[in-house]
C-alpha cells in the first residue's frame, strides 16, 4: 500500500486501478480478524447481528472490486498494446477515475442484495453465515447465480478475450522488445491463473453448495453433497488468498512500484539486521579458555 500511495503523484491512469484495488484488499482486511475469531470460536459470533451484515458486505466488496479492477487492469493493458495510437493517447485519469467510480458503484449494487437476507438461521444469532438460512436458500440460488454471471463470468470473459488478441498482436509484431513481451504474457497468464485457481473454484462450488441445499429442503440427497461441501469450505480459503496473490499485480504493471517494494523489503531486512546486532552486542562472549572456565 505504501508502494501505491508513492505512486500516486504520477497519476497514471493505470495506477488509478492498481490503488482501487489495494482499496479493496484493505477492505477486506480490516474485518478479516473478526472472521478468524469467529471460525476459531467454533462459529459463533459475538459482534452482533449489525456488524456481521457489514463484515460480509466488506469481503464480498474485496472479492468482486479486486475482480472489477483487475479487469480494468487487463483491459488497459490490452488497449496500450493492441491500440497504443487510436485509443491510449485519448484515455486520461480523468477517465480512470469515473470507471473507477463506475466499478464500486456496479459492485456495490451487486452486493448489496445479499444484505437483505438474514444471516442466521432463526433465533440463533450468534450465527454469521456466509450466504443465508435454509429458509431463504432458494431465492439466494437464483440471486447467487445471477451475481456469478456478472461479477465473475462476463469479467473472465473479457480478460480472456483480451488475452486471446493480445497473443496474437505481441507474437506478430517486430516493434515490441522481448523483455516488454515477457511482461505483457506474465501478467495476463498471472490473471488467467488467478480467476482460475481462485475465483472459479469458489462460485461453482458456492451454487452447488446452495443447489445441495435447496435439493435438501425438498427431501432430496444429492450423492455429491458431502463432497461439495467440503470443496466448498477449500474455495472459501483460496479466494481469500486473492488479497495476498494481489501485490504481484502490482510487481508486473509498473516497475517503479516493483523498485519500491524492493527497497520497501531492503529497509525491512536493515532495521531487523541492525537490531539483531544490538541484541548481540549485550551477550557476553567468552574470548578465552579462561573466561570459559569461568562462564561454566
Amino acid at each position: 500500500m505504501i508502494s501505491l500511495l508513492h505512486n500516486w503523484n504520477k497519476r497514471r491512469s493505470i495506477n488509478i486501478f492498481v490503488l482501487n484495488l489495494g482499496l479493496a484488499d484493505m477492505l477486506y482486511l480490516l474485518t478479516h480478524p473478526f472472521l478468524i475469531i469467529y471460525y476459531l470460536n467454533e462459529t459463533k459470533w459475538t459482534f452482533g447481528e449489525g456488524f456481521c451484515l457489514v463484515t460480509r458486505f466488506c469481503f464480498n466488496l474485496n472479492l468482486y472490486g479486486s475482480i472489477g479492477f483487475l479487469t480494468c487492469i487487463c483491459v488497459y493493458r490490452y488497449l496500450a498494446v493492441v491500440h497504443p495510437m487510436k485509443v491510449m493517447g485519448k484515455l486520461t485519469t480523468t477517465h480512470s477515475v469515473v470507471i473507477s467510480i463506475l466499478v464500486w458503484i456496479l459492485v456495490n449494487v451487486e452486493s448489496s442484495p445479499d444484505m437483505l437476507f438474514p444471516k442466521h438461521s432463526g433465533n440463533k444469532t450468534e450465527r454469521c453465515f456466509d450466504t443465508t438460512s435454509s429458509k431463504n436458500v432458494t431465492a439466494y440460488l437464483n440471486y447467487s447465480l445471477s451475481w456469478t454471471f456478472f461479477g465473475f463470468c462476463i469479467p473472465f470473459a473479457i480478460i480472456v478475450g483480451c488475452y486471446r488478441h493480445v497473443t496474437v498482436v505481441v507474437c506478430r509484431s517486430d516493434t515490441i522488445k522481448n523483455v516488454t513481451k515477457q511482461q505483457i504474457f506474465k501478467l495476463m497468464v498471472f490473471l488467467i491463473l488467478l480467476f482460475s485457481l481462485c475465483y472459479a473454484p469458489y462460485h461453482v462450488f458456492k451454487n452447488l453448495n446452495l443447489y445441495s441445499r435447496v435439493l435438501k429442503n425438498l427431501s432430496k440427497c444429492a450423492a455429491w453433497d458431502s463432497g461439495v461441501y467440503v470443496a466448498r469450505q477449500a474455495s472459501r480459503g483460496v479466494v481469500s488468498l486473492n488479497s495476498a496473490l494481489n501485490p504481484l499485480i502490482y510487481l508486473h504493471v509498473d516497475e517503479d512500484m516493483g523498485v519500491q517494494f524492493r527497497l520497501l523489503l531492503q529497509g525491512c531486512r536493515q532495521i531487523f539486521s541492525r537490531s539483531f546486532k544490538l541484541k548481540s552486542s549485550f551477550v557476553s562472549v567468552p574470548q578465552t579458555e579462561q573466561d570459559v572456565e569461568r562462564a561454566l
